[in-house]
């Protein structure tokens, strides 16, 4: 979807069963985590795997980061408002409906699928700024969401050595309604108090948003099992209050006390 000087950024599909480019799907879009330092496409792979089992066309996006391009944070959300742009430019080749593409991601991967709906600025020379880069729903996993909380500046910095603490954070932005979103975190994650400030201002101003809390988790806990299966299904349930699915989450073998033990907050 994007040549760059290190080297040209890909999406990876996956397709429902009985898929056609005559569709017009929900699409959705996944960011894998790493501190814009690391990571790989595959982090999102069970996720996109039963999303296309439910009928939506799932893509997987790679973006720059610091040990493989020697990147900073404000080119990864060039890179994601990039492969915004592309999907929505796309969507009728897909079988994607332009109007329901969802962004997620996790951790610093939460961070970029926000920023494509909230972070101004920051857009490649080379995209068509007519073309929108926001989604039309947001499933974020234990994102960062206020850089200003950060108390290391020197992590978020560009290329210049620019503090980018404010304006790379998406809470920054939120003077407005929001679209649908919906936060999974872990009690004791560090990066909570986020998702409970965006949860309140996201609230304040009539969005409809969602905190899926874990207890006792900490960061990163949705990668691990029953956890990775909990989170799906929390998640289906909310895209099909949407409209985005029908019928029940297709996910089975999850212990009751895992999912009855969580604390969903909706405002």
């Amino acid at each position: 979807f994007k040549n760059t000087p290190q080297g040209d950024l890909m999406l990876h599909f996956d397709f429902p069963e009985n898929w056609k480019a005559s569709d017009q799907r929900a699409g959705m879009i996944f960011f894998f985590g790493g501190g814009w330092k690391a990571g790989t496409v595959e982090q999102f792979l069970p996720q996109a795997e039963y999303f296309a089992t439910r009928g939506l066309v799932t893509i997987r996006a790679d973006y720059r980061v610091l040990s493989k391009h020697g990147t900073t944070p404000d080119i990864a959300v060039e890179d994601a408002k990039s492969a915004m742009r592309w999907l929505r430019s796309h969507a009728a080749d897909y079988g994607i409906d332009p109007a329901k593409i969802i962004g997620s991601g996790g951790s610093a991967g939460g961070h970029l699928a926000a920023s494509t709906l909230l972070v101004d600025g920051f857009d490649a020379k080379t995209d068509d700024l007519t073309i929108s880069s926001k989604p039309n729903a947001l499933v974020l996993f234990n994102p960062a969401l206020n850089l200003s909380k950060n108390d290391k500046p020197r992590e978020i910095v560009d290329a210049d050595g620019h503090d980018l603490r404010v304006t790379l954070s998406p809470t920054t932005y939120l003077k407005k309604r929001t679209v649908p979103t919906i936060i999974f975190f872990g009690s004791a994650d560090g990066l909570k108090a986020h998702g409970d400030e965006f949860l309140k201002l996201a609230t304040d101003f009539g969005g409809r948003c969602e905190e899926w809390v874990a207890e006792g988790q900490s960061h990163g806990f949705f990668n691990q099992q029953p956890w990775t299966s909990a989170t799906v299904i929390e998640a289906d349930r909310f895209l099909t209050s949407l409209g985005y699915l029908t019928g029940v989450p297709t996910i089975v073998g999850v212990p009751k006390a895992v999912l009855k033990a969580q604390v969903s907050n909706e405002k």
